[in-house]
């Protein structure tokens, strides 16, 4: 077996775990649950297949929805931000994302952080707007979003920055 692929089954499955087992009993001020998991979609290789990564992201989502009893929401804010993942990769990266050579080594860390940033608050924005789906609540969708946003970027740079290779 392939050692990237191994690689993501192992990351897919701890991700999992950590997100069901962890992070769903967490609730930061009574409103604020990290989605850590959202990291697999920034970690899965750039030059990968995409219709096994939407798969990929879809299952995930599947999963955590299963586990969360949340009728899905997962699965399609997780499968928004996979299908979006290479127009962010293009604003972040710009014309490097193109070359086939490209590799997240060769930018800095500012790009990471925003491509990173730009994934979670994806998802976020898809996951809340469906979960409360109410325009009189507003307010409430963009605090959940940012205060989710804001802690669940800050738990996967850091799980980035001890998980992912040095070369990084």
């Amino acid at each position: 077996m392939n050692s990237v692929v191994f690689l993501n089954i192992l990351r897919f499955i701890l991700l999992v775990l950590t997100q069901v087992l962890i992070f769903n009993t967490l609730n930061f001020l009574g409103f604020i649950n990290p989605m850590v998991y959202v990291i697999f979609l920034y970690w899965y290789p750039i030059k990968g297949n995409r219709g096994i990564f939407m798969l990929t992201a879809f299952l995930l989502g599947l999963i955590i929805d299963l586990f969360s009893d949340t009728l899905a929401l997962h699965a399609l804010a997780t499968v928004t931000a996979a299908y979006a993942r290479p127009l962010i990769m293009r604003f972040c990266f710009g014309v490097n994302y193109e070359f086939q050579n490209f590799s997240f080594k060769n930018t800095t860390k500012v790009q990471r952080l925003t491509f990173l940033a730009l994934l979670v608050f994806m998802h976020q924005v898809v996951f809340f707007s469906l979960e409360i789906l109410s325009f009189s609540h507003l307010l409430l969708i963009l605090k959940k979003i940012f205060a989710t946003s804001l802690v669940t970027i800050f738990l996967c740079a850091l799980f980035s920055s001890l998980f992912s290779p040095k070369s990084e």
